[in-house]
C-alpha cells in the first residue's frame, strides 16, 4: 500500500513540475513602452560603421556610437534589437551594462540617459557566426526606441566583408 502512495505522489509532483515548466516556458516577456517627451532630445554624430576587412577566424569586433540627451527630461532607450543573430548590443549608461540584446529580443527593460548626459551603444558582430558559406559584404542594422518625440527610433547601420 505505501508502494502506491509513493507512486501517485510521484506522478502528482511530475505532473505539477511539467505543468509549472509550460507555464514559464510560454510566459512570454512585454516590449517596454515609453511615452513621448518634448524634454528628451537624443543627438547621435554617427549612425554608421565601417568595419572594413573581418577575418573569418578573427573573432568578435566591436563598434561603439554614443547617444546624447540634449534635452531638458531624461531620455528613455528600449526595444534594442538587431538585424540578425550574429549581432548582439548593448547599452551603458553611468557605468551600468544593460543585458545583451539580439534579433529575437523581447525586453522590458528601459535604460534613462539623464539631461546633458550619454549612453554608450555597443554593438559585437561575429564574423564566424554563419559558418564557412558567411563570407563577403554584409550589413545590420540596430533599431532603437526612445522617448523623444522627434526621433522616436534610433537606427544604425554597420558594413564589412568578412574574409577568410
Amino acid at each position: 500500500m505505501n508502494e502506491k502512495k509513493v507512486i501517485i505522489a510521484f506522478v502528482i509532483a511530475t505532473v505539477w513540475i511539467l505543468l509549472g515548466g509550460v507555464y514559464f516556458i510560454g510566459k512570454s516577456t512585454t516590449p517596454a513602452q515609453v511615452a513621448s517627451s518634448q524634454e528628451a532630445k537624443a543627438v547621435i554624430n554617427k549612425k554608421t560603421y565601417d568595419w572594413g576587412t573581418i577575418p573569418y577566424d578573427g573573432g568578435l569586433v566591436k563598434a561603439d556610437f554614443a547617444i546624447k540627451n540634449e534635452g531638458n527630461g531624461a531620455l528613455q532607450l528600449t526595444n534594442i534589437k538587431t538585424s540578425c543573430a550574429c549581432t548582439k548590443a548593448q547599452v551603458a549608461i553611468d557605468g551600468t551594462q544593460s543585458p545583451f540584446f539580439s534579433m529575437h529580443s523581447v525586453s522590458s527593460w528601459v535604460g534613462e540617459v539623464l539631461s546633458g548626459k550619454q549612453a554608450t551603444l555597443t554593438v559585437i558582430f561575429d564574423p564566424a557566426f554563419h559558418g564557412p558559406s558567411g563570407v563577403g559584404s554584409m550589413t545590420r542594422l540596430i533599431s532603437i526606441e526612445t522617448n523623444d518625440q522627434e526621433n522616436r527610433k534610433l537606427e544604425f547601420t554597420l558594413n564589412g566583408t568578412v574574409v577568410k
